[in-house]
């Protein structure tokens, strides 16, 4: 309660610390934006390899693969980042390595969603009906050509819903980036509620990373809808512009498409 007080009364001060720390701010979203974008795009490329790696006959391969995944998605991402941060660089050579803090956050957010992005590529490949690995022998299709010439398409339209969610998820995991000293969005409007000693910047990260994440949910919808046209299972892109603006949360347009 005396925060709230405290932001009325000192309305105009505080008003005017978040105008002259705003170039700060603003470099913070953009460090936000690289640590979700690269961390993201990690992430995915870790998903597909992983994904389908533990698809394949091979047993090693598989194995491997689960140890992977499991590692990732059970031990914490806090400790993954001061692992990389602060333990990798006392490793002996050739493995100490001194990664830049965006490199760290890219890093632990592309191994660590990942990990479970895989989970996801492989539940959508085993969802792909058994009918279409028959027509590959009737094809005569390579299991690797027919992988991603038939089994891919199909997987990828069921997958781009719960992987948008991991990358929204993956935004705001980017907070705790700032624990490694990476000058994030978080970490600048900490520095302004630590100067005026009240809450009202944190309003600001919150549009901030609303906006994101809207932007995060109209690619994915417009992946979505093209990967489903593609198959045959929903509209054209140029057909669903008017609603790919849908907020985080709304109804998902190529779902809604199929009813």
């Amino acid at each position: 309660m005396d925060g709230v007080i405290g932001f009325f009364e000192q309305l105009g001060p505080n008003i005017e610390i978040l105008g002259a720390r705003m170039p700060q701010i603003l470099e913070g979203v953009q460090v936000t934006v690289l640590a979700a974008a690269f961390g993201g795009l990690l992430a995915l490329v870790i998903s597909f390899v992983f994904g389908i790696a533990q698809t394949v006959k091979l047993g090693a391969v598989r194995i491997i693969a689960r140890i992977f995944v499991e590692f990732f998605r059970g031990t914490s991402l806090v400790v993954q980042l001061f692992w990389l941060a602060f333990v990798l660089p006392q490793l002996p050579y050739p493995f100490g390595w001194q990664l830049a803090p965006l490199a760290i956050g890219v890093l632990a957010l592309g191994l660590n969603y990942g990990a479970y992005g895989a989970e996801v590529v492989r539940g959508s490949i085993g969802s792909v009906p058994k009918g279409q690995y028959e027509a590959l022998s009737a094809l005569s299709l390579s299991p690797v050509r027919g992988m991603f010439r038939v089994i891919i398409p199909q997987a990828w339209a069921l997958m781009i819903p719960s992987l948008s969610n991991l990358w929204i998820q993956l935004l705001k995991g980017s907070a705790i980036v700032s624990t490694v000293l990476l000058y994030d969005l978080y970490f600048r409007v900490e520095q302004v509620r630590d100067q005026t000693g009240t809450w009202f910047a944190f309003l600001f990260a919150l549009v901030a990373y609303y906006l994101v994440a809207w932007v995060i949910v109209i690619i994915m919808n417009a992946l979505e809808v093209r990967a489903k046209h593609k198959i045959g299972r929903g509209p054209a892109l140029s057909d669903s512009l008017g609603t790919l603006l849908r907020p985080p949360g709304g109804k998902n347009v190529a779902r809604g498409a199929m009813v």
